[in-house]
């Protein structure tokens, strides 16, 4: 028996993936949907734009017969619906996603509520064919966003025991992954409930014999410490971080009932900056009482960040969050075209940052049309010409060509 996972969303979905992957002992993992015997979809609820993509990949797979199993953060909304409607056979929550293996063995129709409190053994052996891997070290999340239904379906915050996190990795770094990437439903709650930081985990991952580059998801802000700051010279660490602003105008962070204000959210920046490292962050286009001074004081504060990458995205009210009650009073074109213009200033902000670099440390990942792609230390892609095999190799590159939206390089 063959089975397929869907994996929707974010990189903690990723990983919840490789664990139910992982204990699967009597089926076949496959690549393709149509081969496959039962299809398990791991869902993403974020918005409900991605409860929509949820719903229109069910939609389309249905017409497959295949026998559908349903899990992730969408159990309660969208898979609830299908299991009500015979649109699935089985649906369960991320707290019994270690009990696979006998769930897809189920005769009967079921529905499995999650355990929001719920932490995993499993340790994952292997991301099969990569250099990289996906390392869940916490799950669930204590902030109040007004926009954010994610506490609602991940419960409270819960760290992983560091122990288990040193184990998960050596495992993976004695199975060829070399770079690893720290997640979690919110990052930088790491340790506060077992008495660990962040920033001592990452010097313990650093001693692990084969991991030669740690990179970090998304982490807020307004739990960025001194501790953190004193290890950002570390050669061990990426050089690019991606946190989490949202916004720049304090109107407007007030509303989504953020903890974080533009005035030490610049400090910050500048600090780290100053320290060599890209910048990536997340911005709301077009959330409730954005007008046009709001946008337009939001847009030179941007300017004024030293920012490299961004996530920007449109306001997308979510069902049974505080601001789903707000009355959305930005047009649609309007939203876009600040969109628009925040990707654009970036864009420019990143290739000047591009040509300023001298090497880059790239771990190649993949090979297409005759080309091999990696990332540098500092989170940007790079298009790779060369007659010698480099897939999963680290190579450092000096002679290199800036293009618009990637680096190249010829070796």
């Amino acid at each position: 028996m063959k089975v397929f996972f869907k994996t929707f969303g974010c990189r903690t979905n990723i990983f919840d993936t490789q664990v139910m992957i992982e204990n699967l002992k009597s089926y076949s993992i496959t690549n393709n949907e149509n081969e496959a015997d039962i299809i398990v979809i791991n869902s993403c609820t974020v918005t409900n734009g991605a409860d929509s993509d949820v719903k229109d990949y069910l939609s389309k797979i249905k017409k497959l017969n295949k026998k559908i199993f349903f899990t992730g953060c969408a159990l309660d909304s969208v898979g609830k619906d299908a299991f009500d409607n015979n649109k699935i056979f089985g649906a369960f929550g991320h707290s019994s996603k270690e009990n696979i293996e006998h769930l897809l063995n189920e005769p009967k129709r079921f529905f499995i509520k999650n355990n929001l409190s719920h932490l995993d053994s499993t340790i994952v052996s292997e991301f099969v064919g990569k250099s990289r891997g996906f390392i869940k070290v916490q799950e669930g999340c204590n902030f109040k966003c007004s926009y954010c239904i994610i506490p609602q379906v991940r419960g409270k915050s819960r760290s992983y025991d560091k122990d288990k996190i040193l184990l998960q990795i050596q495992k993976l770094a004695d199975n060829g992954v070399s770079e690893v990437v720290l997640t979690g439903t919110n990052l930088g709650s790491y340790g506060r409930d077992n008495k660990n930081t962040l920033a001592q985990l990452i010097i313990d991952i650093s001693k692990i014999s084969g991991i030669k580059r740690i990179r970090l998801g998304s982490l807020e802000p307004s739990q960025i410490k001194d501790d953190f700051l004193d290890i950002l010279d570390s050669s061990f660490l990426e050089k690019h971080l991606h946190i989490a602003l949202q916004h720049t105008d304090d109107t407007m962070l007030k509303a989504m009932n953020r903890l974080n204000r533009f005035e030490d959210d610049f400090i910050l920046f500048q600090d780290i900056a100053k320290k060599g490292f890209a910048i990536g962050s997340d911005f709301i286009v077009g959330f409730p009482g954005e007008n046009e001074e709001i946008f337009n004081n939001a847009l030179d504060r941007i300017k004024s960040l030293p920012l490299t990458h961004i996530h920007a995205f449109i306001y997308s009210p979510r069902s049974n969050t505080m601001a789903s009650k707000l009355k959305i009073d930005i047009p649609k074109h309007k939203a876009k075209e600040r969109l628009h213009t925040i990707k654009d200033i970036i864009a420019l902000k990143n290739k000047a940052f591009r040509e300023k670099q001298n090497s880059l440390d790239v771990l190649v990942e993949s090979r297409k049309d005759g080309f091999y792609y990696g990332l540098d230390q500092f989170y940007n892609r790079i298009k790779i010409k060369s007659d010698s095999n480099l897939h999963s190799k680290w190579i450092r590159i000096d002679d290199y060509k800036v293009e618009q939206d990637i680096n190249y390089a010829e070796i």
